[in-house]
C-alpha cells in the first residue's frame, strides 16, 4: 500500500523528470501516470512510475520513469496460455531517453554500478549487468527474466511491446502484488 501523500509526489517528480528528455506528453497522458508500488510499501526503494501511450490488442507503447535509485523487482512476461491463439509472452523493446539505466538478465555476475536492494538478495537472483545510456536501446525476448533499476539521477526510457498484460507478470519476490493499492488516509 502506498499512502496518496507519496503517491502523488512520486507522480510529480517523474513528470520533472520526464519534461527534461524533452518528450511532449498532452494534459490527458500527464494526469494518466501512475505510481506502482508492488504491493511493498517501498516505493521510493522498489517501485516505478508509467504512462501508456497507447495499448491495442497487438502493440503497446509506455513511457516508464524510475525515480533516483529506484528498482522495479524481478519478474518476466510468461507464455499465455489460454484463448484460441498461443501467445509466447510480451516481446519487449527498452529505448533510453534520460538518467542510466540498469538491467538485469541471466547470464555472467557482472553487477557493478547497481545494487541489489537490502534485504531482497533471494528474489533479485539476476546480476547480468547491461548499463544503457540516452539511445541506447535493448530488446528482451519473450519469457526473458529481468529486472531494472535506475542511477542517482533517475532514469526515463520507451517500452514498446507486444500485448501488455501485467496481471499476468511473474515476479520472484513472493510478495509482490501487482495492482497498486493507495491508502487514501495519508
Amino acid at each position: 500500500m502506498i499512502p496518496r501523500s507519496l503517491y502523488d509526489r512520486c507522480c510529480r517528480e517523474a513528470l520533472t523528470l520526464v519534461d527534461r528528455t524533452g518528450v511532449v506528453l498532452t494534459d490527458a497522458e500527464r494526469a494518466a501516470i501512475e505510481a506502482a508500488d508492488f504491493g511493498l510499501s517501498d516505493h521510493r526503494r522498489q517501485g516505478l512510475q508509467l504512462i501508456t501511450l497507447f495499448a491495442t490488442d497487438r502493440l503497446s507503447m509506455r513511457l516508464l520513469v524510475l525515480l533516483p535509485n529506484q528498482t522495479e523487482p524481478e519478474h518476466r512476461h510468461p507464455p499465455i496460455t489460454d484463448g484460441p491463439t498461443p501467445n509466447p509472452g510480451k516481446e519487449e523493446h527498452i529505448r533510453a531517453l534520460y538518467g542510466d539505466l540498469r538491467f538485469y538478465l541471466p547470464g555472467e555476475d557482472t553487477l557493478r554500478e547497481g545494487f541489489v536492494p537490502e534485504g531482497k538478495e533471494d528474489v533479485y537472483t539476476l546480476r547480468h549487468e547491461v548499463i544503457l545510456r540516452p539511445g541506447d536501446q535493448l530488446a528482451l525476448p519473450a519469457g526473458t527474466p529481468h529486472w531494472f533499476q535506475s542511477g542517482p539521477a533517475g532514469a526515463v526510457f520507451f517500452s514498446t511491446s507486444t500485448t501488455v498484460h501485467d496481471g499476468l507478470d511473474h515476479f520472484t519476490d513472493p510478495a509482490v502484488v501487482r495492482e497498486t493499492v493507495i491508502d487514501e488516509t495519508a
